[in-house]
């Protein structure tokens, strides 16, 4: 078992960490270029590639959707009693923990930990979520405050552009099918490798609120990640990828939307920074509890 996790874990941990000595040893990476890149291109076309070669019936990919809904909606409330409890502002907890990091780590833990067959399911989770997190999310952070700017945000738009062929259940030409394998094969290493460099660039305070207040979002997220995987009847992987999409710590880009909005980026540094910590070291338990369920 623990030969299995380190499988799991180490392409995830090397990537990241080969972003994070990339920056520490002084060499420049183009942050801004690399997010648009993999956001605009790459992940439309991982979507594409995944969800088109995957044998993922509408009604797994509903299910999965409602889930996402429903755990996301649960922890967004889960954030604003938080807020009160702790006295903080609701507009930084609440989209913290409505808004996991289900890209750069979500998708490779599915991978590597479930399969290609688990990476679907895991692609439909972020799929939805990536709508609310450039819609209901820009606008909550403060980072976009009109509608044709969220409408006309390069991320809304190749969304709206692969949802399509997935509800019509196309089959691609070939030469778009290699297309999009290719582009979005490199998706995955570079959002992990930006996650390591986005670790070593945040400077953090609040260490003590943020430790906790990321352990919560991890295991509340899993928790709601269970229970509302149990109520709606998911399969096993299906549940299994919803604990693990839910659990996952605070998303790099509400650190990005809050330093945009000038609103208080300090402490939504500290949430990204000691939630990702954390989950490196409950996320393995987590999976060391499912995966011989999975056999």
């Amino acid at each position: 078992m623990l030969a299995e996790l380190f499988a799991v874990l180490a392409p995830v941990l090397i990537a990241a960490g080969i972003g994070y000595g990339w920056v520490r040893s002084g060499q420049q990476y183009p942050t801004d270029f690399i997010a648009r890149l993999v956001l605009n291109i790459g992940t439309p076309c991982l979507v594409l590639s995944t969800l088109s070669r995957a044998e993922l019936e509408m009604s797994a990919f509903s299910q999965m959707a409602l889930a996402c809904v429903l755990v996301t909606s649960s922890m967004g409330l889960v954030g604003w009693l938080l807020s009160r409890l702790f006295g903080l502002d609701w507009k930084v907890l609440v989209p913290a923990y409505l808004f996991p990091n289900s890209g750069n780590m979500g998708l490779p833990m599915a991978l590597f930990a479930f399969g290609e067959a688990g990476l679907a399911l895991a692609v439909a989770f972020f799929l939805v979520l990536s709508v609310g997190h450039f819609s209901i999310g820009m606008l909550l952070s403060g980072a976009e405050g009109s509608l044709k700017g969220l409408l006309l945000n390069p991320i809304m738009i190749s969304l709206a552009l692969v949802l399509p062929v997935l509800f019509l259940d196309l089959e691609l030409p070939r030469w778009l099918a290699n297309t999009v394998d290719l582009l979005g094969g490199m998706t995955i290493p570079l959002m992990l490798i930006t996650l390591g460099v986005s670790l070593a660039s945040i400077r953090v305070q609040h260490l003590g609120n943020g430790m906790l207040l990321g352990l919560l979002r991890i295991l509340c997220g899993a928790a709601l990640g269970w229970l509302i995987g149990w109520a709606i009847g998911l399969q096993p992987l299906a549940h299994a990828v919803l604990v693990l999409q839910s659990s996952m710590p605070v998303a790099v880009f509400n650190y990005l939307f809050a330093v945009r909005a000038g609103r208080s980026p300090e402490q939504v540094a500290s949430l990204v920074l000691c939630s990702t910590l954390l989950a490196f070291a409950l996320i393995p338990l987590l999976l060391a509890w499912w995966m011989p369920a999975l056999r």
